[in-house]
């Protein structure tokens, strides 16, 4: 593990959003990040963790810490998905809800495509080279899988299952695979049925302790539900339930999916997921303890004998001086390739993007969009995105148009169900400074959408009525293909608003009153996006000199 040594020696900015307090204590949320679905594991006294990403590329991001609190992004386990559809963005599809587990040097992660099946890649190093996908179950509806190696050499998967794709739900089936999970072995066995005392029981976790297996499983619903965990003294059941976890009277909605763990000190943590709305599922850590071979999870609030979530708590000990760490996203561009803070919305492509037209610098063409009549942001395989870090924050982004066509434009924006973004647009030989916002009418994987542009062109009967802001630069540039901006981008209580500034000026307001929106499973994403409006072939590009975000003031201390 020398590359994350390293990395985390050499120091990074202070993370947007800090949990870790400096004072052996941790507050939650432990990561106001969009990571669904998360599963967590310990090697040695190394923790790793992977969540879904659903049409979001690379997939499934694999994040290490050293105390359950600090992390950092290191890797991805799947670098594009093997079938066609993935060529552009296939919205709710893609990767769920994943596990992760570590057995005889190899590290597994189990991965669900509600529509194709459930697949298994593997690696011996978390941080390197993750192998092809391979599929151990084929057919639609099977999600949240988790295998399981028992004492006995027998090895087991369980999972559930996708009423929006096969009409099953509330239900957890289990089969026996081979040593090596390459292979079912038998049909699936019903092992519950939750229809009645845990609705939409889902992401099975599968552990052992004391002779009994354990089945950690959220249910109820992402945003009112709560955390059952089944006991029985046989894999295949029957199984005793207990409800382990609620939001009581606290904040906490969910508490939703997540997974049990040991740190080297003895002590014992579950993390979970907490739906957030815009900011999509962030992550929380709470303590856990055993009573009579049941587990116990957070903390006794309002005496009806269920943990509620902690706000704050003890951090568990570790011999690492690393702190804050985790997933800072500032880029200068200063790197071969693109850094692992960014995913595109389809499986990338490497036409879209270029690290060398400028050192230091990221290219994004201003490409147009064959399978559409219009270049519209929610259907752009290209849109470069990252997640959000924190609730409130002004993002910078340094970036010059070299447009060749009417149509080039290169900018940044928020991208959700209601989206927006603004930047330097190619029109009529001039270039101009543009916001356009758009919003999804119809919640299916291809989303079709009505939209409100802000920016002269032509009115069509499914566009709503459109606000008009069409800015020329108030300094012109000396050849427009050089046109550069600095966009400032600040989100407050959930609204985006956009100014910007040429040169060494103040910043002007550009536009603002835009609602951040979740995206369909995932949070909203933090946008770079080039294109030509007009949807023509064009060899123009826009030119990233970097991206820079800040907190809003006392952000990094901010309480919930």
């Amino acid at each position: 593990m020398e590359r994350i040594e390293k990395h985390c020696a050499d120091g990074q900015k202070e993370a947007l959003w800090m949990a870790d307090l400096g004072n052996g204590s941790y507050r939650n949320p432990i990561l106001y990040t969009d990571y669904s679905d998360p599963d967590v594991i310990r090697v040695g006294e190394d923790y790793y963790l992977i969540a879904s990403s659903f049409t979001y590329l690379p997939g499934v991001p694999v994040l290490h810490s050293k105390d359950l609190v600090n992390w950092e992004k290191i890797n991805y386990c799947v670098r594009s998905l093997p079938f066609e559809r993935y060529q552009r963005p296939a919205h709710g599809a893609g990767t769920w809800a994943p596990a992760l587990r570590y057995h005889n040097g190899v590290f597994y992660a189990f991965i669900p495509l509600p529509d194709e099946g459930i697949f298994v890649t593997t690696a011996t190093d978390p941080a390197g080279e993750w192998s092809e996908l391979h599929c151990i179950m084929e057919g639609k509806g099977f999600i949240d899988p988790c295998p399981f190696w028992d004492e006995d050499g027998r090895a087991y998967m369980a999972f559930a299952y996708a009423n929006s794709r096969c009409g099953i739900h509330s239900r957890i089936s289990l089969c026996e695979m081979d040593v090596k999970a390459t292979r079912i072995l038998h049909e699936p066995v019903l092992i519950y049925d939750g229809m009645q005392t845990s609705p939409t029981i889902e992401g099975p976790k599968m552990y052992k302790r004391n002779g009994y297996y354990y089945i950690f499983a959220p249910a109820g619903g992402v945003e009112k539900g709560w955390q059952t965990v089944l006991r029985s003294a046989n894999p295949y059941g029957p199984y005793e339930m207990r409800i382990v976890l609620h939001q009581g009277n606290t904040e906490v909605n969910g508490p939703h999916q997540g997974a049990y763990v040991d740190a080297p000190d003895g002590s014992e943590w579950f993390l979970h997921f907490q739906d957030a709305g815009a900011m999509g599922r962030i992550l929380h850590l709470q303590p856990l303890c055993w009573r009579e071979d049941w587990p116990f999870i957070g903390q006794e609030q309002n005496g009806d004998g269920i943990g509620e979530p902690v706000r704050t708590w003890r951090m568990p000990l570790s011999r690492d001086e690393g702190r804050g760490y985790s997933v800072t996203a500032d880029d200068a561009f200063d790197t071969p390739e693109l850094s692992l803070a960014w995913q595109w919305q389809a499986n990338p492509n490497p036409a879209w993007y270029s690290m060398k037209i400028r050192e230091g610098a990221l290219a994004l063409f201003c490409v147009s969009n064959p399978d559409r009549k219009e270049s519209l942001l929610w259907y752009a395989p290209n849109a470069c995105t990252q997640q959000l870090q924190t609730p409130e924050f002004d993002a910078y982004v340094t970036l010059s148009l070299h447009g060749e066509e009417d149509g080039d434009f290169a900018g940044a924006g928020i991208l959700g169900t209601r989206y927006s973004y603004a930047g330097l647009c190619r029109k009529d030989g001039e270039v101009r400074l543009i916001v356009r916002s758009g919003m999804v009418k119809d919640f299916d994987p291809l989303g079709r959408q009505n939209r409100r542009d802000i920016v002269e062109e032509e009115t069509a009967a499914e566009v709503m009525p459109e606000v008009m802001t069409d800015i020329i630069m108030d300094v012109t540039p000396k050849r427009e293909e050089e046109a550069s901006v600095t966009l400032r981008l600040r989100v407050r209580k959930g609204i985006c608003s956009y100014a910007y500034a040429s040169g060494q000026g103040d910043y002007r307001e550009l536009a603002g009153g835009f609602p951040l929106a979740k995206a369909i499973w995932t949070g909203a994403k933090f946008t770079l996006y080039a294109c030509n409006l007009s949807n023509r072939a064009s060899g123009g590009y826009g030119l990233y000199e970097s991206v820079r975000f800040e907190p809003a003031a006392n952000g990094r201390k901010e309480t919930l």
